[in-house]
């Protein structure tokens, strides 16, 4: 988890890699369910040009028949989901852990308008940020009362990030009984 710009899919990436586990990257798996012909499409491009969140019936669906997929079996890295409540609760399995990956807000922004993706404007950040903050971030309260939030400094380099969500996935591991 983490705001707009934090680094949490490219991090989601290395871990998916390190474990040899899929990455459901929501943000993707709507962009592709987009192009389909599926009949919820124009709610899912509406909210994505939006900057909005994709409605939860819709995300918890794209969530629950991508996850019915054989590579899922042994598990998966989420990355950009749960984004609120709702979505939690439809998620109907549990989460092992939550890598919480900080950043400032100046500083999602100046990456996103970095890497230039055309959903990546201004007024688009500024309200997946807002969004962010009223409907995701609760659930960080959520996560480190069930003592299964890690904070990570994403203000380092990509690869001081992946160093240090390593080390503590290999901390996490050591803990865990045979």
């Amino acid at each position: 988890m983490g705001s707009q710009g934090s680094g949490k899919s490219t991090q989601a990436q290395l871990v998916a890699k390190k474990l040899n586990l899929p990455c459901i990257e929501m943000g993707r798996l709507f962009r592709d369910r987009a192009k389909d012909k599926d009949p919820k499409v124009q709610e899912i491009k509406r909210a994505l040009e939006g900057g909005e969140l994709v409605p939860d019936e819709i995300a918890v669906k794209s969530l629950r028949e991508r996850l019915l997929k054989p590579d899922c079996a042994n598990g998966y890295v989420l990355d950009g989901y749960p984004r609120n409540y709702a979505q939690l609760e439809g998620l109907q399995s549990d989460i092992d852990k939550v890598f919480y990956i900080k950043v400032s807000d100046q500083e999602g922004i100046r990456r996103l308008i970095a890497r230039a993706r055309h959903d990546d404007n201004l007024s688009i950040i500024t309200r997946r940020l807002q969004i962010y903050h009223q409907q995701t971030e609760p659930l960080l309260v959520y996560f480190r009362q069930k003592g299964i939030l890690v904070e990570i400094d994403g203000n380092q380099s990509i690869e001081e990030v992946a160093d240090d969500v390593q080390k503590r996935l290999e901390n996490e591991f050591d803990k865990r009984p045979s």
